[in-house]
């Protein structure tokens, strides 16, 4: 029998993080993520990717 559940991803994500925001930012990124059809989630990793790799 085949396993069940989700298949294991080459790039697990192990660890989390959390973040406290303030109301105005959060509606930002919901509202961006909505018009993107993106997950909150994949708009801050977007931005946080974006931040780190602009050089100094």
């Amino acid at each position: 029998m085949a396993k069940m559940g989700r298949p294991k991803s080459d790039n697990a994500k192990k660890k989390s993080v959390n973040v406290r925001v303030e109301d105005a930012l959060y509606e930002r990124i919901r509202s961006y993520a909505a018009q993107h059809q993106m997950s909150m989630t994949e708009v801050v990793l977007l931005g946080l990717n974006k931040i780190l790799s602009d050089p100094e």
